[in-house]
């Protein structure tokens, strides 16, 4: 691994990373190999978890595509100096922020999303003209030796490179000095990879997690919201970051809700064997998750058969803080239900948690929404939908407090991967001498003028 690195670092050094053509060159290597391994890694997918074809393209290769297409049309623009006003004192001058490669990255990947969470960025770290290791999760094998291959086939060593290992091997990993890490997982982890970053003074971004919550006012369009919230809650099995991870729903409107769901449930048929819906990814998960749950106050699903590692979707009901499934993100499909009386009242619940990855309102009055939006803070989210806030590569994906630090997605990406510096160029043809000495009441009255 120290070799990896070192390869890096002299491919870095070398500055074959840096020019508009070798980024670009890069981004049509990405989209050359993912294209030509896109069969091979859907297998691996489905190998894993038995994800399918059509949720393997949707939540794994759809926006790792656009967000090359986005790179490649965007990097010459991304690439200019960035010109600002210069303030009076500098006269004459002219100011401009320029961007420049962070420069050798290590990007480790989660399980959950294993092509897309480890591969989104590496476009990003190519584009901005870095070198980077990827390390996949060991947690999906089978993909993990999908995208070695592929990676490691199509581009220099010193460039980009897919290094597999266990807990182990990334404790080795961190002990490099980085000029950046990328990790993407668990808020505990994170705080380990936050610990052996700090070692060297390395940057980092941290895309974790949190109990995200969804709440349902009484204006809500309560058949769409259990809809979307159905849909985005139970995607890949609920282990997504964003899915909604707990519901506040106003006690008026709570019979209904849960009605609607159900019925959404049903009529989806999440049942096991079904090509829309995967397994959760091991026996171990599979085993917290089962734990959380309570069969008291399971109010819909519940099933589960460990041997295929499926956990139907669940609802409970009657669920409080006290309660294990509030007590950690579930990342899993089960969804717990709490009524409120006011929002102020939902509000101060949410509180008491950790800042979440994402929130999500249900509501059709502006006041409901804006109040929600404004009185909370989370990374990002939506109004009347749940996830699709992802789908937008013009908004900046990321946590705050627990829930992560920094952002990427499209121009965010950019920026991700860069250092952003500032220059100030200065004009010869005149030097003003309020700055030089000898200094004195006259001088500093002028510069007081020019100042206040």
């Amino acid at each position: 691994m120290a070799s990896f690195h070192e390869q890096q670092r002299a491919f870095f050094d070398s500055g074959l990373s840096l020019s508009f053509s070798a980024r670009m060159q890069a981004l049509q290597q990405f989209d050359q190999a993912l294209r030509t391994y896109e069969e091979r890694i859907v297998a691996a997918l489905y190998e894993d978890f038995q994800k399918s074809e059509f949720e393997s393209f949707t939540t794994e290769f759809s926006m790792l595509y656009e967000e090359i297409r986005r790179a490649k049309k965007n990097l010459k623009k991304w690439m200019r100096p960035q010109r600002v006003r210069t303030n009076w004192i500098n006269w004459p001058a002219s100011s401009a922020i320029l961007r420049e490669p962070l420069g050798v990255n290590l990007i480790i990947g989660a399980w959950n999303y294993p092509v897309l969470l480890l591969l989104q960025p590496a476009v990003s770290a190519l584009a901005a003209g870095n070198t980077a290791v990827l390390k996949p999760s060991e947690n999906a094998p089978a993909v993990a030796n999908v995208l070695q291959q592929m990676i490691n086939t199509s581009f220099d060593p010193g460039h980009l490179v897919v290094v597999q290992g266990d807990a182990k091997a990334t404790q080795k990993l961190l002990s490099h000095k980085w000029d950046h890490i990328f990790y993407t997982g668990s808020t505990q982890v994170g705080k380990i990879i936050y610990q052996a970053a700090a070692s060297n003074l390395t940057p980092v971004t941290l895309e974790l997690g949190g109990k995200s919550p969804a709440v349902i006012t009484p204006t809500a369009n309560i058949a769409l919201t259990a809809k979307r919230l159905i849909w985005g809650k139970f995607l890949n099995a609920g282990q997504t970051c964003v899915a909604p991870d707990y519901v506040l729903v106003h006690e008026s409107v709570s019979e209904a809700f849960l009605q609607a769901c159900v019925a959404e449930l049903k009529q989806s048929n999440y049942a096991l064997g079904q090509r829309h819906y995967c397994q959760i990814i091991n026996e171990r998960h599979f085993d917290r998750l089962t734990a959380l749950m309570d069969e008291e106050k399971i109010f819909f699903g519940g099933q589960s058969d460990r041997s295929q590692r499926f956990i139907a979707p669940t609802i409970m009901v009657d669920v409080t803080l006290k309660d294990a499934v509030m007590r950690e993100e579930i990342f899993g499909p089960i969804l717990p239900v709490m009524t409120y009386v006011d929002v102020d009242q939902a509000l101060e619940l949410i509180k008491t948690l950790e800042k979440p990855l994402a929130a999500y309102v249900f509501s059709t009055d502006p006041k409901e929404y804006t109040k929600v939006l404004s009185e909370l803070s989370f990374g990002g989210g939506a109004v009347n939908d749940v996830v699709m806030h992802l789908s937008n590569p013009h908004l900046p994906f990321g946590g705050v407090g627990h829930s992560g630090i920094g952002a990427y997605h499209g121009k965010h990406g950019m920026d991700c991967f860069s250092h952003r510096k500032s220059i100030l160029y200065k004009k010869n043809w005149f030097e003003a001498p309020l700055k030089y000495p000898p200094l004195g009441p006259k001088k500093l009255k002028w510069i007081k003028r020019i100042m206040k």
